[in-house]
């Protein structure tokens, strides 16, 4: 198994533009954002761009879309269900047009930046629909069928929805999108909200409050939790839908957050929501490998991490660490190195290292401080020491992880950007996270910027 660490070169270069905030989406609860446009400035021409992080994969999950409440008539921008492409279609009546990647979309750990360019009145048809993925025009695509000379679009026309992260009445979106983006009567190009880093080339957001947003345009910086459909550009406000405080974000596309990964043993009775943060199994099988891993892995630094469990069960590995070069099978006990246990004992290769502390109850919410570089694992129960520390941790490289067992088993990790209220306030030394605990000296919430600086 390969490790994932993503380390986008913009938190490597101070001085950059800095996006504070997104917003986690979760299909299981329709979460979704919309408004009516009114008269556009021109409905033959817009830009749409957004960065997007993907916490599940299968089905129709929309990103932006419109439709005048029929079948027919309708524009979506969507990953599609069979093989995680992604799709753009316009289709005012019978006519379609559908440009669809070869490229697919299936890194849980990544950050993608999508522009989509609609301008049905340009004299060269290739130049009618556009898409740009990560600063670059896309250029090859399993179905490529342009729009017609001046053909209508059921996004940006008076009086239908403009729905962000829901299609006419399904295919909602999971996982995280920040600066959401809308112009109205301007195609513009990717350079307009991004650019590419001088020093590592990597493709990074810009500030985008001096654009020309048009009658219907709107920027989403999701940065007031009470109206996190705020026109941060001063346009009529979109509309929330099952959407609340708690699914504000510091994951963004300049600092990166660890989650899990639902790549990884969902098919094994494991259900992942709330940007991949929560596990939950079905208890349906036999199988003990229902395994939580982050989506990134550490070789060194200082790190801190909670996991709060909402329903514990029997021999449940709460939280632990297990290697990358570790065949993953069994339970945490088994292949992990460390791990709180349900039963108030840390197990690690499946030996018990410490008995007889305090059990894990419902709600209860479980730390570990791990210092890869020095191999020493400290964990906690809801802020205070739990067990000894324990040292002589192999060098190696090290999820973070957890088990939900044969039962019906709920964990939440929080990597520092809780999907649930934390009132501690607590942050790392550099103002990362919001952990129950306070974090202790010299220890670090798993995102980009801190593996830029200590990892």
């Amino acid at each position: 198994m390969t490790a994932q660490t993503i380390l986008p070169a913009n938190t490597l270069s101070a001085g950059g533009f800095d996006v504070a905030n997104s917003v986690r989406f979760n299909s299981a609860d329709s979460a979704s954002m919309e408004k009516d446009a009114v008269a556009p400035t021109d409905n033959n021409k817009w830009t749409f761009s957004a960065w997007v992080k993907r916490s599940k994969f299968g089905g129709l999950r929309e990103i932006f879309y419109g439709d005048d409440g029929s079948t027919t008539n309708y524009c979506t921008i969507r990953f599609n269900d069979a093989d995680n492409t992604l799709t753009f279609k316009n289709r005012p009546g019978s006519t379609t047009s559908t440009l669809t990647t070869t490229a697919v979309f299936r890194d849980p750990s990544a950050w993608y930046h999508l522009v989509v360019v609609l301008d049905t009145s340009n004299g060269t048809t290739a130049n009618r629909d556009i898409i740009y993925i990560n600063g670059v025009r896309e250029a090859n695509f399993s179905t490529e069928n342009h729009s017609g000379d001046g053909d209508a679009c059921y996004i940006n026309n008076n009086g239908d929805p403009m729905k962000i992260a829901k299609g006419r009445t399904a295919g909602f979106f999971d996982g995280y999108m920040s600066e959401v983006v809308f112009i109205d009567g301007l195609a513009l190009a990717a350079d307009s909200f991004g650019e590419f880093d001088e020093d590592s080339g990597i493709w990074k957001p810009i500030d985008v409050s001096g654009l020309t947003f048009g009658n219907n345009g709107f920027y989403l910086d999701f940065k007031a939790s009470s109206n996190l459909g705020n026109d941060a550009n001063g346009g009529t406000d979109l509309g929330e839908t099952n959407l609340a405080a708690t699914d504000q974000s510091t994951d963004t596309c300049t600092n990166n957050f660890a989650t899990l990964n639902p790549l990884i043993y969902e098919s094994r009775d494991n259900t992942f929501a709330e940007g991949a943060l929560k596990i939950t199994g079905t208890g349906s099988d036999s199988w003990t490998t229902h395994y939580g891993l982050s989506t990134i892995a550490v070789t060194s630094g200082k790190w801190f991490v909670e996991a709060k469990v909402l329903t514990v069960q029997a021999a449940q590995a709460i939280l632990g660490l297990i290697s990358t070069s570790q065949t993953i099978g069994s339970s945490l006990k088994d292949n992990g190195v460390a791990a709180v246990e349900k039963e108030g004992r840390i197990t690690g290769g499946g030996n018990n290292i410490q008995t007889s502390l305090t059990a894990f109850a419902n709600n209860d919410i479980a730390g570990i401080a791990f210092d890869a570089t020095n191999g020493t694992v400290q964990f906690y129960r809801n802020g205070s020491a739990y067990g000894n520390a324990i040292s002589s941790i192999a060098s190696d490289t090290y999820y973070f992880a957890t088990t939900t067992y044969q039962d019906a088993g709920v964990v939440v990790f929080n990597f520092g950007s809780p999907p649930y209220s934390e009132s501690g306030g607590n942050s790392d030394g550099d103002g990362h996270g919001n952990f129950s605990m306070a974090v202790p000296s010299g220890y670090f919430a798993l995102n980009t910027k801190n593996l830029a600086e200590y990892g």
